[in-house]
């Protein structure tokens, strides 16, 4: 018989049935299309010989004045420079409003019984560090008798391990303490702690996790009053010499028993009770559910007068809730360029600002001090305490702020729909003026500013619902507000890109493009996405630009993933012809990022992985846990991945053809396949083909007789044993060293009966 050529068209069809999208590829891995034919992806290399603690969630790439290039990566723990290969900590330690540094003497306790597994820190004031914090130490005296050295200490960053009060928290010792005795050893220790600022958790919670109000609580349906009389941090009620609790009223309180939460909310002390008396809660238990504070005998201390709420319907960390309006977002950074100074901005945060320019660069960490420019409150100028995120546009060079402080330095005053922007060329002056181009705006279709980009005449602003266009319209309101789209909102910060003024975005109900008018954009394998798809993490959805292969790819997580573990690709570039576009997927662990920067500044495109469950080397922390690893790699180098240490791994990749028939019409009669001539644009190394069949569209897929076939350069035909109503054809490699570029499929079919 005469060969068939089967021709497949770009993309993979996930919409229709795998016997029902006929001429189309139906699944993939680490494949992409280029010129309308499948090759497997470009490999990648790490950038670095160490791995970056915890999750990276933003990438920005920068040129100084003498062409120096530098990448800003933001972490939920730190902020790091990448520069000629090497990776610098320029984190912002913690600040007030006038960008006074906040520090707290203190002292150190070891325990000579124990091996030096934990040292104990007492700050000589009240301090607001909390479990999971970074602090440096430095002017280290350790205690007397002690045989751990100062410089075990010294200028070193360590974690918090536990913090059992308001004054106290523990750290884990490098070292074992060696001298016995059967006492602690406090006597003429001192230290000096600078806290590293919070950026926040590694992932996103909705509606319950740790974090939400009160250890992750949440109150439905309460009533509120205070108390009459205080309560002090003991086992007793009212005044320390009850059992109960007296409030001015227990109207509208659970009864005969229930549970109030006293003081504020997300710091409040649960208190259960089993009986009602006039205004009292009787027969209580201090700290219920877990709420009492370390270090006390059983509960707060509240003032008379302090908040108390019926919390009989509190839901806790890990329960579910019938509904809730509470997001805990992941710790985000907004990074942009004033010139050499990088500008970071912490998610509901302050803002800082790095100079490349100076001198001590790499020994200088962020801040709101530096030397030309300032982002802390000074009198009545001054950059906003708590903004969703910020931009600078390019051209006006004004500094940006969005769903910011309706009052400057009043962190409770933010509104996650409220714009305000700097005068011109001026980053720390906000008050608008006859003289000056400072102003605000406030969005109205949506609840909350969730993403920005600057595109090629404007600036692109999405709400949870909208998107407005933000444009320079000179004096005297500097910018002009638009909205030209509604429900196609943003999922996430970091999941919009544009490229040669068209943006790509995806929303909670699908994914969308911006060219001047808002498109829905026909997509293969839209069910496939968000039928798995767990839109309430949308925090940590990435987008990145390959403008080598005009892809744009998203990185989202699944249902049963706490982080990123799938991908999908619109190849904006080659969808023309294809009906509902040149879509693709992928699983592969290897190839899930969290951040991707294009090829712009750098020759090749760079992109972080994270690993929850390994640990990272930098920066050196003393008792790292819990932060997970980090890699940074460069894209489109070789054919696989090169790890950190060197080594090489595989980077295999797979396509699978739809189910076909002998003719599209006649799945009555069986085909019969006697032999295929291989048809590769590029081979490298080897590839395998696998014919599988099945007899009807309802049964699995079974490799036929001596599937798969190892195709080499040099393999001219294979000759087949392959016999069903239908045939499917799938392309993998699976070893190092391998590449691959499929052409058409030749094929000799031919009828073999109805039995």
């Amino acid at each position: 018989m005469a060969l068939t050529s089967i021709k497949f068209a770009p993309g993979v069809d996930k919409q229709d049935t795998a016997v029902g999208a006929i001429g189309r590829w139906v699944d993939s891995d680490n494949v992409r299309w280029r010129y309308g034919l499948p090759e497997k992806v470009g490999g990648w290399s790490s950038l670095l010989t160490d791995t970056i603690h915890g999750v990276a969630r933003k990438q920005h790439s920068f040129v100084d004045l003498d062409g120096n290039r530098y990448v800003a990566i933001g972490t939920d723990k730190f902020l790091l420079i990448y520069y000629e290969g090497a990776i610098y900590d320029i984190t912002p330690f913690q600040d007030d409003n006038s960008a006074t540094l906040t520090t707290y003497s203190a002292t150190i306790t070891t325990n000579s019984t124990a091996p030096g597994t934990s040292i104990t820190v007492t700050t000589s004031s009240t301090n607001t560090i909390e479990e999971g914090d970074m602090i440096v130490f430095d002017s280290v005296t350790m205690p007397t008798g002690s045989s751990i050295n100062a410089n075990n200490f010294e200028d070193k960053i360590c974690q918090v391990i536990s913090v059992p009060s308001n004054t106290t928290f523990t750290i884990t010792s490098p070292v074992a303490e060696g001298n016995g005795g059967g006492s602690d050893l406090t006597s003429g220790s001192s230290v000096t702690l600078k806290p590293y600022v919070t950026v926040g958790p590694s992932e996103q919670s909705y509606g319950y996790g740790f974090g939400i109000g009160n250890y992750g609580g949440n109150i439905s349906g309460s009533v509120t009053t205070t108390t009459n009389g205080a309560l002090n941090a003991d086992t007793a009620g009212t005044g320390g010499v009850g059992t109960s609790v007296t409030l001015t009223s227990t109207t509208g309180f659970t009864s005969p028993a229930g549970t109030a939460a006293v003081g504020t909310i997300p710091n409040a002390e649960l208190i259960s009770y089993t009986a009602v008396a006039g205004n009292d809660l009787q027969n209580i238990t201090r700290g219920a559910l877990g709420t009492a504070t370390p270090g006390t005998s059983n509960g707060q201390a509240h003032l008379s007068g302090a908040t108390a709420q019926d919390a009989t319907n509190w839901a806790g960390w890990g329960e579910a809730v019938e509904a809730s309006t509470v997001t805990l977002e992941p710790g985000l950074w907004s990074l942009s360029n004033w010139g050499p100074t990088l500008v970071a901005t912490i998610a509901n945060g302050k803002t800082y600002t790095w100079d490349s320019t100076a001198a001590s660069n790499f020994q200088t960490r962020a801040s709101r001090n530096t030397t030309n420019y300032v982002t802390k409150i000074t009198g009545d100028q001054g950059n906003p305490t708590a903004s969703r995120m910020t931009l600078i546009s390019p051209t006006t060079r004004h500094l940006i702020h969005l769903g910011t402080e309706t009052t400057i330095g009043t962190a409770s005053t933010q509104d996650d729909m409220f714009i305000r922007f700097s005068d011109q060329e001026k980053l720390n002056t906000y008050a608008p003026s006859a003289d000056n181009s400072a102003g605000t705006y406030r969005l109205q279709d949506g609840s909350k500013i969730m993403g920005a980009i600057v595109a090629k005449e404007n600036i692109l602003v999405w709400t949870d619902n909208a998107l407005y266009s933000m444009k320079f319209v000179g004096s005297p309101f500097t910018f002009g507000f638009e909205q030209v789209g509604t429900n196609c909102g943003l999922i996430g910060q970091n999941a919009v890109v544009e490229i040669d003024g068209v943006a790509y975005w995806v929303g909670n109900n699908g994914f969308f493009s911006f060219d001047g008018t808002v498109n829905n954009l026909p997509c293969s394998v839209e069910d496939y996405v968000f039928d798995d798809f767990d839109t309430t993490k949308g925090q940590q959805v990435c987008a990145g630009i390959n403008n080598l292969f005009t892809e744009v790819t998203w990185w989202y997580p699944t249902a049963t993933s706490a982080y990123n573990d799938r991908y999908v690709v619109y190849n904006y570039g080659e969808s023309k012809n294809v009906p509902m576009g040149n879509w693709y997927t992928g699983t592969n662990v290897n190839s899930i990022r969290t951040t991707w920067i294009d090829s712009i500044i750098y020759p090749k495109p760079y992109a972080t992985r994270y690993n929850s469950g390994s640990t990272g080397t930098f920066p050196t922390i003393v008792g790292a846990s819990g932060l997970g690893q980090t890699v940074y790699f460069q894209h489109e180098v070789g054919t696989d991945q090169i790890d950190p240490d060197g080594q090489t791994t595989k980077l295999t990749s797979f396509i699978q053809s739809y189910n076909f028939s002998l003719q599209k019409d006649q799945t009555e009669v069986f085909l019969a396949m006697r032999r295929f001539i291989p048809n590769f644009k590029v081979l490298q190394t080897s590839a395998k083909v696998t014919i599988k069949l099945k007899d009807y569209p309802s049964d699995s897929l079974a490799n036929s007789t001596y599937s798969p076939f190892t195709i080499l350069p040099t393999t001219q035909k294979i000759d087949t044993r392959a016999r069903g109503r239908y045939a499917s054809l799938r392309i993998e490699n699976d070893g190092t060293a391998e590449n691959w570029r499929f052409g058409t499929f030749q094929v000799d079919l031919q009828p073999d009966g109805r039995r």
